[in-house]
């Protein structure tokens, strides 16, 4: 399945058509959380129907009010910045495939023009009789506060390391939250406390995390990070023999 790529302009004038307040479609069985801080949102999207469904922040991080439109695929789109675009866009497609964990950190243009920087997380869910991926759900995290704050303090090397460790550690917190069931800052929660009673660095225990199983089933995912955050010491060996 492809992701359209024919973006429409982000702006309230340009999206006329959609602009009316209407209610987004949330999946069956998938009721809105409560968001677990300021600036994080979640989302889903749903293959077989092309439908998306926002939370509330989801709605705010681009500058719409809750419900003010109904996002879609050209609306997601279009709302990236236009050098991030296509690094999204073929994101998203290869993640209707292999519906593997994935993160990405890019600019979008909000509904007012102003361009904000995101943290995107999320992964495949399967059908357990096809075995083909029918939903893609995750999180959002606007990341632009933080983000300036680290450069005005950071030099250009400092800071792309920053970056780098900063998407592995909310992808890490993504893969927990998928494979356990719990909310980010619940899983951010169970990486500080494996890092203290490890001595591990939530940094090196999210890297490791990243690598761990991404080409596996999900429940095979699941048993191998509850292993790995059991006991990261021997797991970060086995891993490492793997790789290497």
């Amino acid at each position: 399945m492809s992701i359209d790529d024919r973006t429409p302009a982000p702006h309230r004038t340009a999206t006329a058509s959609t602009a009316s307040r209407a209610s987004t479609v949330s999946p069956a069985a998938s009721p809105e959380r409560s968001e677990g801080s300021r600036g994080t949102g979640q989302w889903r999207h749903d293959l077989t129907s092309e439908r998306w469904w926002w939370s509330v922040e989801t709605f705010r991080i681009h500058g719409f009010e809750p419900h003010e439109v109904v996002p879609t695929t050209n609306l997601v789109l279009a709302h990236k910045h236009p050098q991030d675009r296509e690094r999204v866009r073929r994101l998203l497609e290869s993640a209707t495939v292999s519906g593997r964990p994935f993160h990405s950190t890019h600019r979008i243009m909000d509904a007012r023009g102003e361009e904000r920087v995101v943290v995107m997380v999320g992964q495949g869910r399967r059908d357990p009789q096809s075995g083909e991926v029918v939903e893609l759900m995750g999180y959002v995290v606007d990341a632009t506060a933080p983000v300036a704050e680290r450069a005005a303090g950071l030099a250009d090397g400092h800071l792309r390391a920053a970056f780098a460790h900063r998407g592995a550690i909310d992808q890490a917190k993504g893969i927990v939250s998928a494979t356990h069931g719990v909310t980010i800052d619940e899983a951010f929660a169970l990486l500080r406390s494996t890092s203290n009673t490890h001595n591990v660095p939530v940094r090196t225990l999210a890297a490791h995390l990243v690598r761990l199983g991404d080409d596996r089933p999900a429940d095979e995912r699941r048993t191998l990070v509850d292993e790995y955050l059991h006991d990261p010491g021997r797991a970060t060996g086995e891993v490492s023999a793997v790789h290497g």
